[in-house]
């Protein structure tokens, strides 16, 4: 079989982990998102907050209105375009780097790498209006109280980082389903970049990449289930697993391919929708089974627009078939994280634009958050 973290996409275009960006990659502005115009670049703003770990223009000061960590707010929500998230958007250069501040998101490009962070809190003040926000410190807690009198506890810190999220019982008790501060609070992003050979895989590729269109009930829920291919060496932290494809390829994954979005855009339209019957049932299956199960839902962009543009975009596809798997199937939103990957691992081999590229992907990553070394 091609092994799983080989990019799949234009010949003599190598495959670039989450977070790198190959030489000569389109600059953000040269092209839109699946060929949506572009829009200019946003006027500088000298306010200043903590954003990836430092004093770094353009994020929302602490003494705003509707303030939460990471430079974000609760407006940024509002956002139901990408026109709107283009106006919103703002630039600026500091110590090597450039930051990109739009609504909910933080972009980086330092060097040759990229990578973005999204407000962790976002899809459950979506789903709750009535989320509790406080502030402990320098972290951030969201709490969402449920009816049954369970809590849903999600903490982040100044960066908009996702520290830890746990459920709360009514006695207290609490059922941690992701720590992301074991390795330390303050890590740079380089140390969050695994590389680790490809997995001997020793089953058919139909059957570690599904598609879910042509797979049954039974099929998708065996592999959203499914142990890793390969022992997995150690525990490893949340954004290990986002930016380290080589970790992720570790685990099988359903391709959704019932669920493709129109240029630039990240909606979900009633009908797709319907069409997640299937992945919300085993995937409420699986948490039913055991609680503390963790899925990752990946966006993914055709091929078209600059990276930072598609990065953003696919992200928002993530985030939306998160909030629509909770929303219409009540699957809890706790046991899901998202994450864009943008153009990356294109899965029809073109430059140009391509439907079956906008697409989202759901793994199961329990046994690497969770699990000590070793077992599988």
């Amino acid at each position: 079989p091609v092994a799983p973290n080989a990019r799949p996409g234009v010949r003599g275009r190598p495959f670039v982990p989450p977070g790198a960006v190959p030489p000569g990659a389109v600059e953000p502005g040269a092209a839109a998102p699946d060929a949506v115009p572009p829009a200019g670049r946003g006027a500088r703003d000298d306010r200043r907050d903590g954003l990836f770990g430092g004093a770094v223009p353009g994020g929302y000061r602490r003494d705003e209105p509707d303030y939460i960590p990471g430079g974000f707010r609760r407006g940024d929500v509002d956002v139901r375009s990408y026109d709107d998230v283009r106006r919103a958007r703002r630039e600026y250069n500091e110590g090597g780097r450039l930051y990109i501040r739009e609504p909910g998101r933080v972009i980086v490009r330092e060097d040759d790498r990229i990578y973005i962070r999204h407000d962790e809190t976002e899809r459950f003040r979506e789903l709750d209006r009535d989320a509790r926000i406080e502030r402990r410190g320098r972290d951030t807690v969201t709490i969402i109280d449920r009816p049954d009198g369970d809590q849903i506890v999600t903490v982040v810190d100044d960066d908009g980082r996702l520290l830890r999220r746990v459920r709360r019982g009514r006695d207290g008790r609490e059922l941690v389903l992701i720590d992301n501060t074991y390795e330390g609070r303050l890590r740079p992003f380089e140390r969050d970049v695994v590389v680790l050979p490809p997995p001997d895989i020793r089953i058919p590729r139909e059957r570690y990449v599904v598609e879910a269109e042509q797979a049954d009930e039974g099929l998708i829920y065996e592999t959203l289930t499914a142990p890793p291919v390969v022992p997995v060496e150690r525990r490893y932290t949340l954004d290990e697993v986002r930016y380290s494809p080589s970790l992720r390829a570790r685990m099988r994954s359903v391709d959704i391919d019932t669920i493709t979005f129109e240029t630039g855009s990240w909606q979900v339209s009633p009908d797709q929708a319907r069409r997640l019957s299937t992945i919300a049932a085993a995937v409420n299956q699986a948490i039913q089974r055991n609680p503390q199960e963790v899925f990752l839902i990946e966006g993914y962009t055709d091929a078209v627009g600059s990276d930072v543009d598609n990065l953003s975009l696919s992200d928002r596809r993530a985030q939306e078939v998160a909030t629509v798997l909770t929303r219409d199937f009540r699957v809890p939103p706790e046991n899901l994280t998202t994450q864009g990957y943008g153009e990356q691992n294109l899965k029809v081999n073109t430059q140009g634009p391509s439907r079956e590229n906008r697409r989202v992907t759901v793994r199961r990553i329990t046994p690497l958050i969770q699990q000590q070394a070793g077992q599988r």
